[in-house]
Order: structure tokens, then C-alpha cells, then sequence
């Protein structure tokens, strides 16, 4: 039986369930001829505008908007020369997305490692900004919904079993109390920061 997109109503729940949820799920990437496939393996839930470490803390403004809309789209945005990939969820009337932090290749390996070098695979997609690197993901497909096999990124159901790690979010100055990133434990492409 073919694995099926997650759907709108998947994304639409608290970012914090759907940030552990998405571990296990296969990530996809199509770009030009070639399909990129990862399983998501690191994440990290973020909400509106009473969460300090949020990129909607200061409210809606041009860049961050696709965070306070609809979920199962697409929230993109720039750090340090580097783009990070979101997934825009969170409930009705609340405002939320989920970083993906890192992935385990799994498909298209080659063009991954043609779009990002290095010496050792561990390395290719253990990070947010090293997995954008790998798959080609910049602000061209910020807002594009992820609910469509046909889109060029979008997100399939998975079967894994593994445990779950959690632990504060990284490279925040300010946090919430909450645990609000996960990650497989033992995998070799979580990043390297806060394993424990």
C-alpha cells in the first residue's frame, strides 16, 4: 500500500504533538527530474507570540506571516546565510510551525552529496541549515502547501520504531519551560548539540 500524505487536519494541532509526530515521516523533496527522500529525525515545535524564542515573538510582520496562517504549508526563513525549513502547524486561531532540524537520507543520496560535499555522511543533513543545503530548499517555496504529493516538498506517513529523546530547543537565548525539540534517540544524523 502506497504511504499517504499527511493531511491539512495532521498539521492542524498543537505544534508540540505534531513536532513529535513528525518523527519517523518520510520527508520528500522533488526538484527538477530527481526525488530526495529523508526521514525525519530532529525537530522543534514553535509557537506565536508568547514564545521568546519564536520568529513570530514580535508579531506578524511580512516575513513570518506564512507561520500565522493556514496550516500545512510551508514557513521558510533566513539564518546566518542559511534557510531554515519549517512546517506551518498549530490549532484554530493560534499561531505555530515546526523546524525541521535534521533528516536521515534515505533517497537520492548522490544529489544530496553533489549539492552539499563532505567527508562524512553523518554530516550531510544533521542540521537545519546543512539539510536545506542538501535538498535545495530556499525562500521559493515559502508558503507552498505540503498537504499534495504533487508539490515540490511534502511529507509521508512512515512506519519506525524508535524512542524518543527531547530536550530544550538550541542556539535559543531565551526558552519556554516546556522540552520543545525531539529527535530519535541514537541516530547518527540528530545534531550534534544537547544529544542527551
Amino acid at each position: 500500500m502506497k504511504p499517504r500524505v499527511l493531511s491539512r487536519r495532521f498539521y492542524a494541532r498543537d505544534t508540540a504533538a505534531v513536532a513529535r509526530e513528525l518523527l519517523g515521516k518520510k520527508l520528500i523533496r522533488r526538484r527538477g527530474g530527481e526525488i530526495l527522500v529523508g526521514i525525519i529525525v530532529e525537530t522543534e515545535a514553535y509557537y506565536g507570540v508568547d514564545d521568546p524564542a519564536s520568529r513570530a515573538y514580535r508579531g506578524r510582520k511580512r516575513y513570518n506571516a506564512a507561520m500565522f496562517g493556514k496550516p500545512g504549508r510551508l514557513f521558510v526563513y533566513n539564518v546566518h546565510r542559511y534557510w531554515m525549513l519549517n512546517l506551518v502547524a498549530h490549532e484554530a486561531g493560534k499561531v505555530g510551525a515546526v523546524l525541521i532540524r535534521a533528516i536521515e537520507p534515505v533517497l537520492g543520496v548522490d544529489v544530496m552529496r553533489a549539492a552539499r560535499p563532505v567527508d562524512e555522511d553523518a554530516e550531510l543533513t544533521s542540521g537545519p541549515g546543512k539539510l536545506t543545503v542538501a535538498l535545495g530548499i530556499d525562500k521559493s517555496l515559502n508558503g507552498i502547501k505540503v498537504t499534495d504529493e504533487t508539490r515540490p516538498v511534502h511529507v509521508l506517513e512512515n512506519s519506525l520504531a524508535f524512542e524518543m529523546g527531547r530536550s530544550g530547543r538550541i542556539g535559543v537565548t531565551k526558552d519556554l519551560p516546556e522540552e520543545l525539540r525531539f529527535y530519535v534517540q541514537g541516530n547518527k544524523f540528530v545534531s550534534r548539540k544537547r544529544r542527551a
